[in-house]
């Protein structure tokens, strides 16, 4: 009987471990709340609006087995800006989507737009920035919170440090796709991806964005937005984002096994080769122009391409785009190979570190690599 009992908790628990799985964690949160309305115009409350977008997005991708949804708040409450990121960092997070309206003393202004984080000169960033920014003032001590923080200075907001950098590349793909499904999903103007400081991205360690999906101040935006339809439509096009970054980068379609017909393809004049002469079905997959590298890091700084640099990582490339220098380890004609250089990379501290694939040296999507 004891043996039996023995047999199935074994078995019980070889079910439970292959049934568990790394999950794909999306931190959404709902701007504002509480005492802070945010924006408010023509009868439309940002607090509420974006509550409600949020909670629409949520239950979207709630329906996906492979992801978890984070809340830092379901309902209307308000939660310091610091507290914001201790939920996000706490839950480990894979990305971080902050949901805002936009507003401006221009009524005409209209359209939707993604910031990273970032520091910026641009006047009408900062002006974003300084508005999203001016919740501190509603927090006891954030002078000594935020380190001499003043939201009305554009020094502030320009000196706003930018932390973990490796997670800005990653920021910007997840941003670039938020626009394109903003477009697909609405006919509201695309005001693209921008950079500014904003203290709700301050602190949070991984990839993060910060959406103003659409200007309150804007008499008939300001009415989509505070529509059933409109956050239904809104609501398709950021949660469909979030599930084409993650399909990309968390969990790639699996590299396509090479048929035998396809290996026996080869003229019957060849067949003489000794064993240890034939290429290997990998290698023959290989021979197609496609590099995949891991990128660990991205940065406002050069940094030479020294393994001391690098938590002793070896074969390091740099590439410019922009201002932004990014950083690879490796160079792999296998994805498999690649995602090994992955788990490299992360059991080094590179705990953002994620496969790219290039093709005859132009960038290409992952699941287009590995087909």
């Amino acid at each position: 009987m004891i043996k039996k009992i023995l047999i199935l908790l074994i078995l019980l628990n070889i079910s439970l471990v292959q049934g568990q799985t790394t999950k794909f964690k999306v931190v959404l949160d709902a701007g504002h709340g509480g005492k802070d309305y945010g924006a408010v115009y023509h009868g439309n409350i940002e607090k509420n609006i974006a509550l409600q977008t949020v909670l629409k997005v949520g239950a979207i991708l709630e329906k996906d087995p492979q992801i978890d949804v984070i809340y830092t708040r379901k309902s209307d409450v308000f939660i310091e800006l610091q507290q914001r990121a201790n939920i996000a960092n706490k839950s480990k997070g894979s990305i971080f989507v902050s949901m805002h309206c936009n507003a401006n003393k221009n009524q005409s202004a209209s359209g939707n737009e993604t910031y990273v984080m970032g520091i910026t000169r641009n006047t009408s960033n900062l002006e974003v920035a300084k508005m999203e920014n001016e919740v501190v003032t509603l927090e006891s001590d954030y002078k000594i919170k935020y380190d001499g923080f003043d939201p009305n200075s554009p020094e502030s907001v320009i000196g706003i440090s930018i932390l973990q950098e490796e997670h800005l590349d990653q920021s910007i793909e997840l941003a670039g796709r938020v626009q394109q499904f903003f477009t697909k999903k609405t006919s509201n103007k695309n005001r693209g991806v921008k950079q500014a400081g904003f203290l709700v991205l301050r602190q949070i360690t991984m990839p993060r964005v910060l959406i103003e999906m659409g200007f309150v101040s804007n008499k008939a935006e300001g009415a989509f937005l505070n529509s059933e339809q409109g956050q239904e439509k809104l609501a398709e096009a950021i949660a469909g984002s979030i599930l084409d970054y993650k399909n990309e980068f968390f969990n790639p379609t699996k590299v396509p096994a090479i048929k035998e017909k396809e290996v026996d393809k080869t003229p019957k004049v060849e067949e003489k080769v000794t064993q240890k002469e034939q290429p290997k079905k990998e290698e023959i997959a290989k021979d197609n122009g496609i590099i995949f590298k891991v990128q660990i890091s991205a940065s406002s700084k050069k940094i030479a391409t020294t393994s001391s640099n690098f938590k002793g990582l070896k074969n390091i490339s740099i590439e410019q785009s922009g201002k932004l220098y990014k950083y690879f380890y490796g160079s792999e004609k296998s994805y498999e190979e690649s995602k090994k250089r992955v788990d490299e990379a992360k059991q080094k501290g590179y705990t953002s570190a994620f496969v790219v694939a290039y093709k005859d040296g132009i960038k290409i999507s992952i699941s287009d690599a590995i087909k």
